[in-house]
């Protein structure tokens, strides 16, 4: 019998075949953090309210009950169901949120590009704390089954960390295209190992009852409060959702996660507290000790697969972060190397790979377990969440048009709970939470003192700077000798006249026939169409001024745009056309606006960025550099 097939149905398939994959995606990139907590989060809060007793029914169920609703309104309230909705043109994360802010605003808010750089501060440090926790207590596992090789495990996990960041110059498109069946694969096996250890105590069940959370906080004071610093190891992870967000959609990242990772994840800790309920010794590792030792080796192995899958994804985050800090004007140029011919989302950072991996093997030998390292992760996501949910607000209450009123009742508790996690890590302080608390404030000083620096510099050119219009009409009544071709001169201000254009005229005594002002603006959006991104002004038969715009999360490439240019009527030839790019070294003035330190920070970043014609992709033969030097 012969089949028909409409034109809707044969639109759905490929949408639904799509969806599912991006599904499939999202699991395997976005849930890895999150997913891999079972390994300790459940283990250290146990511990942490145990205080060294012995492990009793209230402290199993009230942990329990913290670490459930803790998922269901830190992750799926606040991320899974509203900040993913709260998007910059499809694209997510704290810088995103912070442009979208500002947008909403229509203006420059200090206190919201504070938030933001507090967010992204902390979520790159993040990201060299996750690798190393991951890593390190899936590696634990061999403790228990080979305590022999006890004595290899800050050996392996060093190993394993530096082959990952060794990899990621190559890529990892193939690596990813592994992560979803692998992660699966972790998933239900969290699942599998949960429903037959809660066969030992069904009664834990019960701890779905947040009364059981709300009892266990008001009977045990400030014990209480250091426990819940170790329930938020439950939820790390869960901003991840909201940064990936341009990556997989909103939609397949609240399908996998409502339909399976969430639930996979409640019945492995459900589980973990059945066996701790009928056996209080196996908290000594209760994740491990959830399969008999046949399985234990295979276990430790898709663990250590698991959190190298963790590890992957938030360094590549971290890579996405810093070159839209780059991008917004928050931190130096950097240098960016593509690793795919067909997605421009995949790029290798060196300088970043580099300060990660030195960041990661430090926390690793300086806490040497997975217990130590656990004092000093939450501290980072907590804060990151805290600067989500503030200008979360700024966008309900701005973009969505809702009264201010209505927008804080339903960010407010949010916050207020973020707050309480961000206390409770803060006592920690101490016994590792500064670590990323120093790693903030150092990312915080470097991006204060580039855009202070940066202004400053831009005034002080700006007092020595001729008005473009001004030598133009010089120009006509005393005109140079004329070479063919076409110069573009890069600046920053196409109002003034380019340092580049003034030297050439100075020292070179010639002007081109055809003369570019062409000047590179960073849009409040992650990509800007096409179709406006290139605006071109005729000055005279000899100038024209051309303003290119990217996106915060685009790579920008000028020799591509330019080609736009022609459908608006310059004739761009990239064999006939020149680069002048001006260098600037810079020089500590006595009276600079800045302390001595910040002058040497800032002349120090500067050094450290990378070269405007590889940044901006021009092809270096077609560049002449134009030397000055500036004191600042």
């Amino acid at each position: 019998m012969a089949v028909s097939v409409t034109s809707t149905e044969a639109r759905d398939g490929p949408v639904k075949t799509r969806f599912w994959a991006l599904t499939l995606g999202s699991i395997g990139v976005v849930f890895g953090d999150i997913g891999t907590s079972p390994l300790y989060a459940f283990r250290e809060a146990v511990a942490g309210a145990a205080q060294g007793q012995p492990v009793t029914r209230v402290i199993v169920l009230g942990v329990l009950s913290l670490i459930l609703w803790a998922l269901f309104i830190v992750v799926t309230a606040k991320y899974v169901l509203l900040l993913l909705r709260a998007d910059n043109n499809g694209e997510g994360g704290t810088l995103s949120l912070m442009a979208l802010g500002q947008r909403a605003l229509g203006r420059r808010s200090w206190p919201l590009l504070a938030m933001g750089v507090v967010g992204a501060s902390m979520f790159i440090g993040d990201s060299m704390i996750t690798p190393a926790i991951s890593v390190l207590s899936a590696v634990e596992g061999l403790k228990l089954a080979a305590p022999a090789l006890e004595h290899y495990v800050i050996p392996l996990t060093v190993f394993i960390l530096v082959v990952l960041f060794s990899v990621q110059s190559s890529g990892t498109a193939r690596v990813a295209s592994a992560f979803g069946p692998v992660m699966i694969v972790w998933f239900t096996a969290l699942a599998v190992m949960g429903l037959i250890n809660i066969n030992d105590d069904p009664s834990v069940l019960v701890a779905i009852n947040p009364w059981y959370a709300i009892h266990f906080l008001l009977s045990h004071g400030t014990v209480g409060l250091v426990t819940l610093g170790a329930v938020f190891l439950a939820v790390t992870g869960g901003e991840a959702l909201y940064a990936d967000l341009g990556h997989f959609g909103r939609k397949p990242i609240q399908a996998g996660w409502l339909y399976f990772v969430l639930p996979s994840l409640l019945i492995n800790y459900f589980g973990q507290g059945a066996l701790v309920l009928s056996n209080p010794a196996a908290i000594e590792n209760s994740f491990y000790r959830m399969v008999p030792e046949i399985l234990l080796l295979p276990l430790i192995v898709l663990a250590t697969a698991a959190t190298v899958i963790a590890s992957q994804a938030v360094i590549t985050g971290a890579y996405s972060l810093t070159r839209q800090a780059v991008q917004l004007g928050l931190l130096p140029r950097f240098e960016v190397r593509y690793t795919s011919e067909t997605h421009a989302g995949q790029i290798y950072l060196p300088r970043v790979n580099s300060l990660l991996l030195t960041g990661v093997l430090l926390l690793v030998l300086l806490f040497r377990s997975s217990s130590g390292l656990a004092s000093a992760y939450g501290i980072a996501v907590s804060t990151t969440m805290v600067a989500d949910g503030i200008m979360g607000f700024v966008v309900i209450w701005k973009l969505w048009n809702w009264r201010a009123a209505t927008a804080a009742a339903l960010i407010v508790p949010f916050v207020v709970v973020d707050m309480t996690f961000f206390s409770a890590n803060l006592l920690k302080l101490f016994e590792g939470a500064w670590v990323p608390l120093l790693f903030g404030l150092t990312m915080a000083i470097m991006i204060w003192t580039w855009r202070r620096g940066t202004v400053i510099l831009m005034a002080k050119t700006r007092r020595i700077e001729v008005p473009l219009t001004d030598l133009i009409k010089s120009l006509e009544k005393r005109p140079p000798h004329i070479v063919k071709g076409t110069a573009v001169f890069l600046t920053s201000d196409p109002s003034s006249v380019p340092t580049a254009l003034l030297h050439n005229l100075k020292h070179n005594k010639v002007l081109h026939e055809h003369n570019v002002i062409l000047t590179i603006e960073t849009a409040q959006t992650p990509r800007v169409d096409l179709s406006e991104r290139v605006r071109m002004e005729t000055l005279s038969d000899k100038f024209a001024i051309v303003r290119l715009r990217f996106g915060f999360m685009e790579s920008p490439n000028v020799p591509k745009a330019l080609v736009i240019a022609r459908k608006l009527g310059w004739q761009f030839d990239i064999m006939s056309t020149s680069f002048f790019v001006s260098r600037r070294s810079l020089k500590p003035s006595a009276q600079s606006g800045m302390p001595k330190w910040q002058d040497h920070l800032f002349i120090a970043l500067s050094r450290a960025a990378n070269d405007a014609t590889d940044y901006f992709q021009i092809p270096t033969g077609r560049v002449v550099e134009v030397g000055t030097q500036v004191t600042i």
